[in-house]
C-alpha cells in the first residue's frame, strides 16, 4: 500500500474506508433504485454466480462479475457492455448486502462515471422490499 492509499493518520480499517467512500455520493434504497431503473438507470448486479443462482435476479439488471466491472462499464473501453454508452449514465450497483457495491462505486467514479451509486442493503434489501425477483435467468 502506498502512502497515497492511506487515510489521514495512516492505515485505516474497512469501516473507515467505507465511511470515507460513501461520504462522496448519495446511496439509494430499494424503492429509489426501482424508480431510477424505471427512468433509465442501469442496475448492475455484481453478486457472484452462487448467490444469483440461490436467490435469483433482478429483472432487467445487467450482471457483471465484480472483477470485470470497470472493463464492462467504461464507455471508452474496448470490452464495454452495450449499455455503457456515456459517463453520464446513471448506474446503481448491487451486491448482496450493500458493502462490496460501495467499493465498486468508488472505482467507477474514479473512471468518470460520476452518477454511479449503490443500493443500501444490496439485493437482500431489494428482495425484502418485495420488489421483483426472477428465480430463472
Amino acid at each position: 500500500m502506498s502512502a497515497g492509499d492511506q487515510g489521514p493518520g495512516g492505515p485505516q480499517g474497512i469501516d473507515q474506508l467505507l465511511a470515507r467512500v460513501r461520504s462522496g455520493y448519495e446511496r439509494v434504497g430499494p424503492a429509489e433504485a426501482a424508480a431510477a431503473a424505471a427512468e433509465g438507470a442501469l442496475l448492475v448486479d455484481i453478486r457472484y454466480a452462487a448467490l444469483r443462482e440461490k436467490d435469483g435476479l433482478i429483472p432487467g439488471a445487467l450482471v457483471v462479475e465484480r472483477n470485470e466491472l470497470e472493463w464492462r462499464l467504461d464507455p471508452r473501453g474496448s470490452h464495454r457492455a452495450p449499455q455503457a454508452v456515456s459517463h453520464d449514465l446513471r448506474i446503481v450497483v448491487i451486491c448482496n448486502e450493500g458493502y462490496a457495491s460501495s467499493l465498486a462505486v468508488a472505482s467507477l467514479r474514479r473512471l468518470g462515471l460520476h452518477r454511479a451509486t449503490d443500493l443500501t442493503g444490496g439485493f437482500q434489501a431489494w428482495r425484502a422490499a418485495g420488489l421483483p425477483v426472477s428465480l430463472r435467468p
